[in-house]
């Protein structure tokens, strides 16, 4: 059988991650050459997962006529520029979230990736975690009858660093991205209105930024479903990911993942593991599902699971919500797109 040729752009904790998963998991790919600024960086890993090549430059990974796709996951700000050359070159792309911070941008990336005929896939990998997966499938089955609230809480262990916050586009942009493409995902309707508030409450060098550490998010659907979203980069006993899913029939929940399951119950009260400490661990599975998913679709021309369009969704959201907490009242989306 002919492998897939893949290239990687980048190389940090999202680009290892599809490293090691593409080259562990599907014989039926391979990656043919990375690229990082970080030469040495490039040069081990290269080593270490026995890729044939590496790149100087995304321009020279695109030109290399065995690479098929490119998996972009590198800073924010290269992605649309990136995605411009990879389309160019006729390379189906695999882009991590966001495909750019500005809406115009995003929409000529899907736009002129769709009309090339090129593949481009959003890299929102919950969409993939299996137990929301198996959410999404029964409320999709009726079984809690119409949907009537969604709420997503997504709070991290500990805020990244200062130089990550410095560019990543904001806490909205970055972080709870994630949380409005899954509430698009689960309901399977678009928002119509955003109203957001946010503060400073664990670090007030993330406010000398001009940015927010905690924020609660109510979206509106196209049908009056509400979703609440709450947010925060600091939560003391490890990454805390739980989704409910309330509707006229009865409701849905997904809990935290845990080190073990043991439960200690004793005169002092009932006891059990922490969550897991982080993104790597806590959707191991599902960046391994994307994964499987794009090579899928370079193998049958399928349709991307998650397209340009939820890239474009996502970040609108996004802006809307900043713009909500900036002027302390709902944004309809139609302000916004």
């Amino acid at each position: 059988m002919k492998k897939i040729k893949i290239g990687i752009a980048g190389l940090g904790r999202m680009g290892e991650i599809h490293l090691r998963n593409i080259q562990r998991y599907f014989p039926e790919a391979e990656v043919e050459t990375v690229m990082d600024k970080n030469k040495q960086l490039a040069e081990n890993l290269a080593s270490e997962f026995n890729v044939h090549t590496i790149s100087n430059s995304f321009e020279e990974m695109v030109e290399l006529r065995k690479v098929e796709a490119v998996v972009i996951s590198t800073p924010t700000d290269t992605h649309a520029m990136y995605i411009e050359q990879a389309t160019e070159a006729g390379k189906h792309i695999f882009c991590e979230k966001p495909l750019d911070l500005s809406i115009s941008k995003t929409r000529t990336a899907y736009d002129n990736a769709e009309q090339a005929d090129v593949k481009l896939m959003t890299g929102f990998n919950r969409r993939f975690d299996p137990e929301f997966q198996k959410i999404k499938s029964l409320v999709d089955s009726g079984s809690i009858g119409k949907t009537e609230i969604i709420k997503i809480t997504s709070r991290d262990p500990a805020p990244p660093s200062i130089e990550f916050l410095a560019s990543s586009g904001g806490l909205f942009a970055d972080m709870a991205i994630h949380d409005f493409d899954m509430a698009r995902f689960i309901s399977g309707k678009e928002v119509k209105d955003v109203f957001a508030v946010g503060k400073v409450m664990v670090d007030k060098v993330i406010g000398e930024l001009g940015d927010i550490d905690t924020a609660i998010t109510t979206l509106t659907f196209e049908d009056d479903t509400l979703a609440v979203i709450d947010n925060s980069r600091r939560a003391v006993y490890g990454y805390d990911q739980r989704l409910e899913v309330f509707g006229s029939k009865g409701m849905l929940q997904a809990g935290n993942k845990q080190y073990d399951t043991h439960c200690l119950t004793d005169v002092n009260g009932i006891h059990e593991a922490l969550p897991l400490d982080f993104f790597m661990e806590r959707y191991a599975t599902s960046y391994v599902n994307e994964m499987e998913a794009f090579i899928s679709l370079l193998q049958n021309s399928e349709e991307a699971p998650v397209t340009g369009h939820d890239g474009l969704m996502a970040i609108a959201i996004a802006q809307a919500a900043n713009t909500s907490v900036k002027e302390n009242r709902p944004v309809r989306m139609n302000e916004i797109l």
